[in-house]
């Protein structure tokens, strides 16, 4: 009995462990296609993981549940078939699968704001080589940083399992903000203005 008692125990604790997510499946006529192309969109938007035949995962929460019934509404309005579910993986196995959808969905994200982050350095170290120091430059910098600032403020909630892509991430945001701090500080110094940022 005892033995039985702690098995019984043993897999509760595993079952605990598991994360409990939404699954949603759905069903669209091929026309119009502009109907599907709403649906994949809004749930790309908020970090939804696409994963066989229609069916989408996100982490079990109220505003996941709110999301997916406005979705499922929206595809049944459009003729098509929607079904929510709440479940549990079976075992480890199926949520570590089901969480390296979401890290690779992520990870492409994360490589392309890193892209883009990398080419923000190289611009900036490329004006000052040719010493382009203008307020024009500046400003053209300045909304290029506050693109990439949008851009990670968009990936970061649909991480729901943020790690250490996440932090490289935030890092080289940050690298790129005190890189245009220095470029900014020779702008002002050449255009004779002091405390420029603060006007």
């Amino acid at each position: 009995m005892k033995h039985v008692l702690h098995a019984v125990g043993a897999s509760h604790t595993l079952q605990h462990m598991l994360h409990p997510w939404l699954v949603l499946s759905l069903q669209l006529p091929a026309a119009p296609s502009s109907a599907r192309v709403a649906a994949w969109r809004r749930l790309k938007f908020v970090g939804a993981a696409g994963m066989t035949n229609g069916t989408w995962v996100l982490p079990h929460g109220a505003e996941h549940q709110k999301l997916f019934n406005e979705v499922a509404s929206a595809v049944r309005g459009h003729g098509g078939q929607a079904f929510l579910f709440s479940a549990e993986s079976l075992g480890p196995e199926e949520d570590a699968a089901v969480r390296k959808r979401f890290e690779e969905d992520r990870g492409r994200e994360y490589d392309e704001l890193a892209e883009h982050t990398g080419a923000f350095l190289q611009e900036l170290e490329r004006e000052t080589a040719l010493e382009k120091f203008t307020f024009a430059e500046l400003e053209e910098v300045e909304d290029d940083f506050q693109k990439l600032e949008s851009w990670l403020g968009k990936v970061r909630p649909r991480d729901f399992f943020a790690g250490e892509r996440l932090q490289g991430a935030m890092a080289e945001i940050e690298r790129c903000r005190a890189a245009l701090a220095v470029f900014a500080a020779e702008v002002y110094a050449r255009e004779g203005v002091t405390g420029g940022s603060d006007g």
